[in-house]
């Protein structure tokens, strides 16, 4: 679609350099993909591409799991562990769901973005990494900002760029493309799909996306 087609130049810009990105759409329009794909074309892409889920991890552990730990720092930590930002050292971290991350931890990742190093939780060495960062995220951070849930200083060493994905209801012909690629995977002859189906698909508003 149109929609789609639009944003592809600026990938393209976008995917040659390391400055930091916000990649905004609602749920399930493909945020992730176009982080990976990104990373994929990049000058970093036989490095790692790292994925860390603000909302798939209890808030007690985030800390840890961006920055690490060492043995014995708090309860349950029987090892030394590496963060996200050291996994993804010579490659691509993807933040995702930025808008998800606790108020009390965002200063700490301001820190590490401005100085690109990183300290374990109960350690006292300053770790270099070398990591391109983006940032995903389906609510509105610059509402966000307005209303003191997320620090305006942040956002800004984050949105260097920023693109929004449309949705799949305002991407014109899209459903059609993906229904006959889904069903043909299915087994089926994609050209043989009913055409009232078709319309209702078309007319549908999918508020899952293109996942849904």
């Amino acid at each position: 679609s149109l929609a789609m087609r639009r944003i592809y130049p600026l990938c393209e810009r976008l995917a040659a350099t390391d400055i930091p990105l916000i990649i905004e759409g609602e749920t399930g329009t493909g945020k992730e993909q176009l982080a990976e794909s990104l990373h994929q074309v990049s000058a970093r892409s036989a490095g790692p591409f790292v994925v860390f889920d603000c909302t798939a991890v209890a808030p007690t552990l985030i800390e840890s799991e961006l920055f690490g730990h060492e043995k014995g720092s708090f309860t349950g930590s029987v090892g030394q562990h590496r963060g996200v930002f050291e996994q993804a050292s010579g490659g691509t971290l993807l933040i995702d769901e930025i808008g998800d991350l606790p108020l009390e931890l965002q200063p700490r990742l301001l820190r590490v973005i401005e100085r690109f190093r990183v300290r374990r939780v109960g350690g006292n060495e300053a770790i270099p990494v070398d990591v391109r960062l983006i940032a995903a995220t389906r609510r509105d951070l610059d509402r966000m900002v307005q209303q003191g849930r997320f620090r305006d200083d942040l956002f800004h060493r984050l949105a260097v760029a920023r693109i929004e994905l449309p949705p799949l209801r305002e991407r014109e012909g899209d459903v059609a493309l993906l229904a006959r690629q889904l069903w043909a995977r299915g087994g089926g002859d994609a050209e043989r799909i009913p055409a009232e189906l078709m319309r209702e698909w078309e007319d549908y508003a999918w508020p899952g996306n293109v996942r849904e």
